[in-house]
């Protein structure tokens, strides 16, 4: 660490390295999680916070080792709990920017309840969701983003169940900050980090994540065939494929659909809007995926500004204090209708 003298206000000028702890990083070696944690550390600098304001809240599974990785503050919390505390702790304590990281199957199954609230509410959080389509830690079950017929050693015929599109429920649940990166492309993981942290309520980000030991290739698709990744760029044109000839177009009846450039013409393509009130179109590029069109968007789908919870929080407890004055215990619990029990 060394102090920033360039404009004399003293603050701390911190290194990917500062925010390494001692810890031994225990993940099966290949893990796609050493990929964002190293990308994790050297983005935290840009934020320019001491760490002793930045908080790392976790759930359980494979992602949920990551405070440990962290030197900041940090909670190893309750299976599928971590955005429920972390609302506790940004709406108490507005001057910490406090993340969460967790898995598909941690935050979409005993979790999903807390992550769609948080995200309702806009509270002011960002979320990570590492995906890897499967339960790494517990042995390699299948997960809420286990495709149809995966096999697994708790669906050993192939999984029955239609998966979560985890950015679809993120949109469905109207969160102001939805966006998807990939763990080996650190280069735009960073951009949607920094686009994630510059986003001021609930910012949800979804990462594919190869578990090399459990589900090794599931991402194979983007991460290796780069021509297969749809830029979401706002205001620009959606194009991909190794020579942008494929794009995006938008059918009659609102869904998206991949063309060939050459036949419709790049004026019918639709011009990427991740800042559009609604949520209608944003949803409808969630929906294509490899099964649908063979391929993947990533980028930022939705950024768009609305009443922070925490801000919200706090102009009510002003209110009422600057109406009633500060509130009494005793007063409060002998206010009402009160019994005596013998």
């Amino acid at each position: 660490m060394s102090t920033n003298g360039q404009n004399g206000d003293g603050l701390i000028q911190l290194s990917a390295k500062d925010f390494k702890t001692d810890q031994e990083v225990r993940w099966c070696p290949g893990c796609g999680d050493y990929a964002i944690l190293a990308a994790v550390q050297s983005f935290m600098p840009e934020l320019a916070i001491p760490r002793e304001r930045i908080v790392f809240i976790s759930g359980i599974g494979c992602a949920a080792r990551f405070p440990y990785y962290m030197q900041t503050y940090g909670m190893h919390s309750i299976h599928g709990r971590a955005p429920a505390i972390a609302t506790g702790l940004s709406t108490s304590r507005p001057d910490l920017s406090v993340w969460v990281v967790t898995g598909d199957g941690d935050a979409l199954s005993i979790g999903g309840n807390h992550l769609i609230h948080a995200l309702r509410r806009n509270v002011n959080i960002t979320i990570l969701l590492f995906n890897n389509q499967v339960y790494g830690l517990t042995k390699g079950q299948y997960s809420p983003t286990s495709p149809v017929g995966q096999r697994t050693g708790s669906t050993p015929m192939g999984s029955i169940d239609h998966p979560f599109n985890p950015l679809s429920v993120a949109l469905g649940a109207e969160a102001t900050f939805v966006a998807r990166s990939i763990d080996t492309d650190r280069k735009h993981l960073t951009e949607v980090l920094r686009a994630a942290a510059g986003h001021k309520g609930a910012a949800f980000v979804e990462v594919y994540q190869n578990c090399n030991v459990y589900n090794d290739g599931a991402f194979d698709f983007v991460r290796e065939d780069k021509e297969n990744r749809i830029r979401l760029e706002h205001g620009k044109p959606i194009r991909f494929g190794a020579e942008d000839e494929k794009g995006v177009r938008l059918r009659v009846d609102g869904s998206a659909e991949v063309v060939d450039v050459a036949e419709v013409g790049e004026d019918a393509l639709l011009v990427h809007d991740a800042h559009a009130d609604e949520p209608s179109i944003a949803f409808a590029l969630s929906r294509l995926t490899r099964d649908t069109v063979g391929a993947a968007p990533i980028g930022v789908f939705r950024d768009v500004a609305r009443p922070v919870y925490d801000e919200l929080l706090q102009e009510q407890i002003e209110a009422a204090t600057e109406k009633s004055g500060p509130g009494e215990l005793e007063a409060l619990l002998h206010s009402g209708d009160t019994w005596t029990i013998s």
